[in-house]
């Protein structure tokens, strides 16, 4: 077995061990079973609320190009379609966003089951509470960006691209597929204090040591606003990695708080 391998499975080794705290320990295929279990609740969830959604397809899509239309109705009017399906291909896709927004909170609250199935009834009794911060995260990350930064990197583009000398005519499947990505990354950009708390939880990370790699984690943040969102400008960068760098000061704040009530951090 190589050194990778052997990582992973000393990684899996740590998590069941976790899982089993408090609880008569399981056997490894009784916790792949737990995650099979998991997994499937997650995509009925998804799958649930992939068909309200489309449902409400032409709603959905009037909310969606909402932002093109407040910087200029005649840029939404110019919109183009060129594909033969794209008016139901289309509809999939915005389905599968919204549903993933509708069903958020139960993501969150089955993968918290899943992970965290060894809590005693007080700390089960937060799940909720945690699963109810976890959608507002997201929800204000997404909004941040429909109202803020979405119309801002628009004006952005159309204007960057007529200094070019150039007509920006864009597509339906463009348009839709780019402000839908745009909206959902900064949702789940927004889930950064979540993600810590898990690890301050699981003993992975203390205050200590996110307040020590505060330079690299700066350096991270960006790296990663650049990777989930769909455009490259310095504009849209800062728009993303400036509340994540806050968020990551108030998580800091939120270790600190959890810092006896958890066990070391994991070598």
């Amino acid at each position: 077995m190589n050194n990778s391998a052997k990582q992973q499975s000393t990684t899996l080794e740590k998590f069941f061990a976790f899982r089993n705290r408090g609880d008569e320990a399981k056997p490894f295929l009784a916790h792949i079973e737990d995650l099979r279990f998991t997994i499937i609740k997650i995509a009925a969830a998804l799958v649930a609320g992939m068909l309200l959604s489309f449902v409400f397809r032409t709603e959905l899509a009037a909310i969606v190009q909402h932002p093109l239309v407040a910087v200029d109705p005649q840029r939404a009017a110019n919109l183009q379609s060129l594909g033969v399906a794209d008016s139901f291909t289309i509809s999939l896709e915005l389905s599968f966003y919204a549903g993933l927004v509708l069903s958020f909170p139960l993501i969150v609250i089955f993968l918290a089951e899943f992970i965290l199935p060894a809590l005693t009834p007080k700390e089960k009794a937060m799940i909720f509470p945690a699963a109810a911060i976890g959608s507002g995260l997201f929800l204000g990350g997404a909004a941040f960006s429909y109202f803020i930064v979405l119309p801002q990197t628009l004006e952005f583009f159309f204007k960057d691209a007529q200094a070019m000398n150039w007509q920006p005519t864009w597509t339906v499947r463009e348009y839709y597929s780019f402000a839908t990505q745009f909206v959902i990354s900064f949702g789940l950009a927004f889930e950064l204090p979540l993600v810590v708390l898990l690890l301050v939880k699981l003993g992975i990370v203390d205050h200590e040591l996110l307040n020590r790699t505060r330079a690299f984690a700066v350096v991270v943040i960006f790296i990663l606003a650049a990777l989930i969102t769909p455009t490259s400008d310095i504009l849209t960068l800062l728009l993303m990695g400036g509340p994540m760098y806050i968020l990551y000061e108030i998580c800091i704040g939120i270790a600190w708080l959890m810092r006896d009530k958890n066990p070391k951090p994991v070598d």
